[in-house]
């Protein structure tokens, strides 16, 4: 193993930004060690990131393919300790990227398949896995991975869009679908179903009937504005539960003033600082797995998509290494802030 990486706890970490310079060697996620360099390549890890380049099922604008890596580079920053979670997630729990799986860009089925296949391969050893995409057709297969481990599980899903839609073109597998197919196919835990940030216009008030026939509540972008974060996650606290969770986050759940670079853009989304304090408000429930998906770097303007998503997987990653039953509630920049500056 690399002597220039962090190791804590014996989990190895990081390469360390004091020796090597954070925009030299490869981009792995926040410059993890790769999957394969663990214990004698054997592979074993607590968490695990991997990658899904793919976006056949996109609707809009494509670029998703190269959502991965770009979040990748815009994770170069990302230092070991969480300040706001009070946790060092890579000294807590072994983390590891495994990098691209590599899918079918033609057939959107095929890749479907492959995505299963792999994540379980991946989970094979009890790790969790937090995915980057890729567009959101990949959280169906990553549902059903999840749920022939856990049962139905419990699911938010943070975006702008309700992603329950039957069809599009008669394709019945989009990004526009999953939690439909999802539904349909009894993974999902339909008394622990919510989504989260939604906004904008729909096809008509049949959109919103189906919705609620399939179990999902609704906390909107307009809702997380006025009610706050703290109500909002204490509402998403009481319809998880003790149930496990997985965790599905369409980037596009921001404003376009924080992440440009997505397919389907739509005004009056959520701040990054409203997104990260709700899912830091998930610490202590069982999360068991979770997507950051529809990241287009084609539309990414001064890389601020990159960087946002890379911190939603940070949190995500944190929120795992603490744990189930962890307790929930904010650590030290709350309380430090009163005293900012004395």
């Amino acid at each position: 193993m690399n002597p220039e990486r962090v190791i804590e706890n014996g989990n190895v970490g990081p390469v360390n930004a004091a020796l090597v310079p954070r925009y030299a060697g490869p981009a792995t996620f926040a410059r993890l060690p790769r999957l394969d360099e663990l214990l004698g390549g054997t592979g074993s890890a607590d968490i695990v990131v991997a990658g899904v380049p793919f976006d056949t099922g996109v609707s809009y604008r494509p670029g998703a393919r190269f959502g991965a890596n770009h979040v990748r580079e815009s994770s170069r920053l990302l230092r070991p300790f969480n300040p706001a979670q009070d946790v060092s997630p890579f000294a807590a729990a072994q983390v590891a990227d495994a990098g691209d799986l590599a899918v079918n860009p033609f057939d959107i089925e095929a890749a479907l398949q492959t995505v299963d296949e792999g994540i379980t391969a991946l989970m094979a050893d009890g790790a969790r896995v937090v995915t980057i995409g890729g567009d959101h057709t990949i959280a169906l297969p990553l549902l059903r991975a999840n749920a022939r481990r856990h049962g139905p599980v419990a699911l938010l899903h943070f975006d702008a869009h309700l992603d329950t839609w039957d069809t599009y073109f008669g394709a019945a597998y989009t990004h526009g679908t999953p939690f439909r197919r999802a539904f349909e196919e009894g993974i999902i835990d339909t008394d622990a179903l919510c989504h989260v940030g939604t906004r904008g216009p729909l096809y008509g008030t049949a959109d919103l009937d189906d919705d609620a026939r399939f179990g999902f509540g609704i906390v909107t972008s307009a809702d997380v504005f006025r009610l706050g974060v703290d109500a909002v996650v204490a509402l998403l606290r009481e319809r998880v539960g003790d149930r496990p969770l997985y965790v599905s986050v369409d980037i596009d759940v921001l404003d376009p003033a924080h992440a440009p670079g997505t397919g389907t853009p739509e005004a009056g989304g959520m701040t990054s600082l409203e997104l990260l304090e709700i899912l830091r408000g998930l610490r202590g429930l069982n999360l068991v797995g979770a997507d950051v998906v529809e990241v287009s770097p084609p539309y990414d303007h001064a890389e601020l998509t990159g960087v946002a998503a890379a911190h939603v997987v940070y949190d995500l990653i944190s929120v795992m290494a603490l744990g189930a039953g962890a307790a929930p509630g904010g650590p030290a920049y709350g309380e430090a802030s009163t005293t900012y500056g004395n």
